[in-house]
């Protein structure tokens, strides 16, 4: 069996070729599929370019920039058909989550679930963030887990290793968010409606290596409806109960 990372990009050119050869380096089996969002910065060529040393990455490329969440969905739906998978893993292209981590995913993934590399358990933490961008995305968490009921501390983290069999039954159209707010969609219907088992894996969530961050109102906006659909959904299930 085999397991694929999934690391969606947009403007990485630079951090993309220090992440791939460092997963490598230590995993040389695993898979990695680039999902690449037509970055005008050549992203997607540094990949080619990359794909002759490395026989086991490949590159999903996508015509128009729609979104994190649309461009998990469009990688997820083609990976997950594929049975010699064991689980796949979502991981950022910027260096913010350490290639190291990925060992304890592949030791715990024999018996859980969804296993999320998390800041906010014993052991984990935040690098080099300004005090607003922590409080922001501390209340931000807390936020979503009253709406959602969900045992766990880090909704908003993206970088997770979840079982291919979870992914195959959930219709990834039920999840709206387009942007970031798909993560805690994502979590949201592994644990409430297949009762996927979870573990929150401690990682220190480092400053990205290159670029700029992609947080936007936008995505604060999207994060702040997202959890009220979710909460909804919960009401209906108790109605109906």
């Amino acid at each position: 069996m085999k397991d694929i990372i999934l690391i969606p990009t947009y403007n990485e050119r630079e951090n993309i070729k220090v992440i791939v050869s460092e997963i490598f380096n230590i995993f040389p089996e695993v898979k990695i599929l680039v999902i690449d969002d037509s970055s005008p910065d050549g992203t997607a060529a540094a990949v080619k370019y990359l794909m002759e040393k490395y026989p086991n990455l490949s590159l999903l490329e996508r015509r128009y920039k729609t979104g994190l969440g649309n461009a998990y969905k469009d990688a997820m739906s083609r990976v997950i058909k594929d049975k010699g998978i064991r689980s796949i893993i979502t991981m950022d292209a910027d260096g913010s989550h350490s290639a190291e981590y990925l060992r304890d995913f592949f030791i715990k993934n024999q018996d859980i679930d969804l296993i999320i590399g998390s800041r906010y358990v014993g052991g984990g933490g935040i690098e080099n963030w300004e005090r607003w961008r922590k409080e922001l995305s501390r209340f931000g968490n807390l936020y979503v887990k009253l709406l959602t009921g969900l045992p766990i501390n880090d909704f908003t983290a993206g970088f997770m290793c979840i079982k291919r069999e979870f992914l195959e039954k959930l219709d990834l159209n039920k999840i709206g968010s387009s942007g970031y707010s798909f993560l805690i969609e994502l979590k949201f219907y592994l644990i409430h409606e297949f009762n996927a088992s979870v573990y929150e894996s401690p990682i220190i969530f480092k400053s990205r290596r290159e670029g700029e961050s992609k947080l936007s109102r936008q995505i604060i906006k999207e994060g702040l409806r997202a959890p009220w659909r979710l909460f909804f959904k919960r009401v209906k299930k108790w109605k109906k109960k």
